[in-house]
């Protein structure tokens, strides 16, 4: 055989080598990460969810979810294992650096004059007067006697 018809194999072996050693690599980081974990440290789960670790058994984790609320989850379910300043950053809020955003766009509004707000005309939301909805019925009347004699709306 020739080595031009082999090339493709060749590559394609090469590839598939490639992909399961990077995956390899990930699992063990993974692993390694889990077996670093201590009780006292600061877990995000696969799921999303912050929490304390308190014991760790052989394929589990007990995890204190809130101050006094305890949960059981598998090993495998922790994605990250956070050090202690980002931990207190995301779930306390210790942040001392952070610019804090209103909760309420009145902030945004303190420079400008209420009196700008005084000379916009002030829509009337009241009840329209009898003659314009008794004109808009008969419109709807004479459309529908139109329609009568066979014609319809179909598209």
């Amino acid at each position: 055989m020739s080595l031009v018809t082999l090339l493709p194999f060749i590559v394609l072996i090469g590839a598939m080598f490639l992909m399961t050693r990077s995956a390899k690599k990930k699992q063990q980081a993974a692993a390694q990460m889990r077996t670093e974990m201590q009780p006292g440290t600061g877990v995000r789960t696969i799921g999303g969810m912050y929490a304390t670790v308190k014991e760790i058994q052989d394929d589990t984790v007990l995890l204190e979810v809130a101050p006094g609320v305890h949960a059981v989850y598998a090993k495998n379910s922790i994605g990250a294992v956070l050090d202690d300043a980002e931990y207190n950053r995301i779930v306390h809020g210790d942040d001392s650096d952070s610019t804090l955003v209103p909760d309420d766009a009145s902030s945004l509004t303190e420079g400008e004059s209420t009196d700008a707000a005084d000379d916009v005309a002030k829509i009337d939301l009241g009840k329209k007067a009898e003659d314009e909805t008794v004109a808009k019925n008969a419109k709807g009347a004479e459309a529908k006697d139109a329609k009568a004699d066979g014609e319809s709306d179909a598209k």
